[in-house]
């Protein structure tokens, strides 16, 4: 498991096992299992918000986000990853501007 990952299981477990030995995978669902309630999303999301600096929409309050470890790894990774920039013009932004004489 990666960083991610292993944050999200301790908080899974200190937060909502109350020191219950119930074992799960990371593709297992939450809401299934009974782990995580309507309520127990939003303790969630505060985490990710927090802990990984994002910020989490409510259309993106969905379980093929947030039902399951590996669910909720991709989320962060895919809301971490960085996005190609716009410039002011519209365009995208390059590491290899074009170089423009002047007249």
């Amino acid at each position: 498991m990666n960083k991610t990952a292993n944050a999200l299981e301790e908080f899974i477990k200190e937060t909502f096992l109350f020191g219950q030995e119930i074992i799960f995978t990371a593709d297992d669902s939450f809401l299934e299992m009974g782990i995580i309630d309507s309520t127990g999303v939003l303790e969630l999301v505060m985490f990710l918000e927090s802990n990984f600096g994002i910020s989490v929409a409510d259309e993106e309050l969905v379980p093929e986000n947030l039902d399951s470890i590996n669910n909720i790894v991709r989320f962060v990774d895919g809301k971490c990853s960085p996005s190609p920039s716009a410039t002011p013009d519209g365009q995208l932004a390059t590491d290899n501007p074009t170089v423009v004489p002047s007249l």
